[in-house]
């Protein structure tokens, strides 16, 4: 591989490891893996919602206008009786601050010695400048500023845990926090400290998650919005639904309609938001079934993608398109499969930003590819139309026909050259800008005859100018269109003999030969000069028949006479000894065509 493609690589290594450390592409990547990742597996039928939600609202009015006796009254109705006690019961719901002093009383005793309470807290955050340990400041937004807890008599007789969400970057939760440290102290996050009293009471040990930088852990979800089985606030109290078949379940009591602002972004559902007591139930249910998750190691993950992409890199540019592909595919669909697997390992890979790469750097050289295969086709197409009839090439390119052998190669091909009579004589009688515009109309003319008839433009030769028909490309008809180039510059003497005449006083008159055979056409030069020509015998008689040519006579040779007789007037000169011949060639004169409709 090429240097250049060497340092190519170690472009796309850079790029790749930033990409990824960074997380660049994090959104995509994110939404992907959501997609992916996120599929729920059903709910449990142990956790069960109690909603405040909007027939609750109707029937008792704004949330804010409640006493807090209602609550009471609840705990009361789920923790009168064995048969109906639930395991644990969470309030998502805020009792900070004292309210009304006989019913923060009712609510104070109806907890009282009943162990399986938890009531949500709120943490003030603020963002603090802190040292971290080696004399440098760091930005902390998780500096906790303040606990808001519930009032006193009422702390004295649950738990606790903190409600606030942990959203990503992008406002959607897919993590939570196990717990926070305050003041030397610990306090669990709501769902924490639920699934801990609910195990407690239930003689189950509790699982501790892998944890992140803030004590944080990533969940799988169980259930889209509205998955959990939930029952109207207002139904429990006034007696429509049976408290009995709360008992042994963890119920969560919280807010559960749009007016009371609980509800967040989710990844199982981006077409409807989920309630912040949906969310704690499928946290919970994450502790409970061990469906929590460490993300993979950054800076591995990151060099892992910036090596693999480079390694595509190299494939893509030593091999051909299909394997190539083939390779791309493979290695996203073991990337894929990987991350699947480990995530049932409860590690989550970065799943999207390597394919995303992957196909991004094979676009990216697919379109390179082109655009140097184009710039390539547009030097040879630019070279060759200065000697090739430009049609001729434009349809081949069209057609995707566009294949040159480089060097020599064996073409039957009909060859003509024709030159001025009297060159020589004339131009000692004219300025040199005078001979130099004679030549340009005169070449003019057998050039666009040339071309016309899908002829080659070989080279110019001083007053001379040589063709060669069905090469570089394969010529229908080849040695028919060499005689009919050759009657277009005949008759267009006539209207260039009347412009020069007119502007320089003289006029000219050409001599054509004509042969066809054998010849070796190709490159031929050096790697800084080269010319497309023909080689040969061929070549050297139709050179013999126009030095033999008089002005205005089109000789052809008896191979050419022999393949057109039977469409071509010409009448037969006799024998000539040709200079460098040993013997003699019989040699005709071309009058004219049979029936020929251009």
């Amino acid at each position: 591989m090429k240097k250049k493609n060497y340092l190519q690589a170690l472009l796309v290594l850079a790029a790749g490891f930033l990409i990824s450390y960074y997380g660049i592409l994090g959104a995509v990547d994110r939404w992907g893996m959501d997609a992916l990742y996120q599929t729920p597996s059903g709910t449990d039928n142990k956790i069960r919602i109690i909603a405040v939600d909007e027939k609750t609202l109707s029937e008792y009015g704004t949330f804010s206008s409640w006493s807090r006796e209602k609550s009471a009254n609840l705990i009361s109705l789920l923790n009168g009786s064995e048969e109906s006690k639930p395991a644990a019961i969470g309030f998502d719901i805020m009792f900070i601050g004292d309210g009304d002093s006989g019913t923060d009383a009712v609510l104070a005793n109806a907890c009282e010695g009943s162990d399986n309470i938890v009531t949500a807290v709120n943490i003030v955050n603020e963002t603090v400048l802190e040292s971290n340990g080696d004399n440098e400041l760091q930005e902390n937004k998780m500096h906790i500023a303040d606990v808001e807890l519930p009032f006193e008599a009422l702390r004295k007789n649950t738990h606790i845990g903190f409600a606030n969400t942990a959203p990503d970057s992008d406002s959607y939760i897919r993590r939570a926090i196990l717990y926070r440290s305050y003041e030397g102290e610990r306090i669990d996050s709501f769902s924490s400290a639920v699934y801990q009293l609910y195990c407690a009471n239930q003689g189950i040990t509790a699982g501790q998650p892998k944890l992140g930088t803030y004590n944080e852990f990533l969940f799988s979800y169980s259930g889209r919005p509205g998955s959990y089985e939930t029952v109207s606030l207002s139904d429990v109290l006034n007696g429509t639904v049976d408290p009995r078949t709360f008992r042994d379940c963890i119920v969560l009591v919280g807010g559960y309609a749009p007016g009371m602002q609980d509800a967040y972004n989710t990844p199982v559902d981006r077409s409807q938001q989920m309630y912040g007591v949906e969310i704690h139930a499928n946290i919970i249910q994450a502790l409970l079934e061990g469906n929590t998750l460490e993300e993979a190691g950054t800076l591995v993950t990151a060099l892992l993608i910036a090596c693999l992409a480079a390694a595509f890199f190299i494939v893509l540019k030593k091999t051909k398109l299909l394997a190539g592909s083939l390779t791309g595919l493979v290695l996203i669909a073991v990337w894929i499969a990987a991350g699947k697997f480990l995530y049932g390992k409860g590690i989550e890979l970065s799943l999207f930003t390597f394919p995303i790469l992957l196909i991004a750097i094979y676009l990216i050289q697919l379109i390179g590819s082109y655009i140097e295969e184009r710039l390539r086709r547009n030097r040879m197409v630019s070279a060759f139309k200065k000697y090739v009839a430009p049609q001729v090439v434009d349809e081949l390119v069209k057609h995707d026909k566009f294949e040159i052998t480089l060097g020599g190669e064996n073409r039957d091909v009909a060859v003509m050259f024709v030159d001025i009579r009297g060159f020589t004589s004339m131009s000692e009688a004219l300025s040199p800008e005078q001979v130099v515009d004679i030549l340009n109309e005169y070449l003019t003319l057998t050039t666009s005859a040339i071309f016309d008839h899908g002829g080659t433009l070989d080279k110019f030769i001083g007053d001379a100018t040589m063709g060669i028909f069905n090469a570089p490309f394969d010529l229908d008809d080849y040695v028919f269109k060499a005689i009919l180039t050759a009657l277009d510059i005949v008759n267009g003497t006539q209207e260039l003999n009347d412009r020069l005449l007119e502007r320089f006083g003289k006029t000219v008159r050409f001599g054509i030969g004509i042969h066809c055979g054998p010849a070796v056409v190709g490159n031929v030069g050096c790697g800084f000069r080269m010319d497309y020509t023909a080689i040969g015998d061929t070549v050297n008689t139709a050179s013999r028949l126009e030095g033999s040519a008089a002005g205005g006579q089109i000789l052809i040779s008896t191979d050419v006479y022999e393949r057109l007789k039977d469409r071509i007037h010409a009448n037969k000169i006799g024998n000539l000894r040709l200079k460098g011949k040993e013997n003699e060639l019989t040699v005709y004169e071309v009058i004219d065509v049979y029936n020929h409709q251009t």
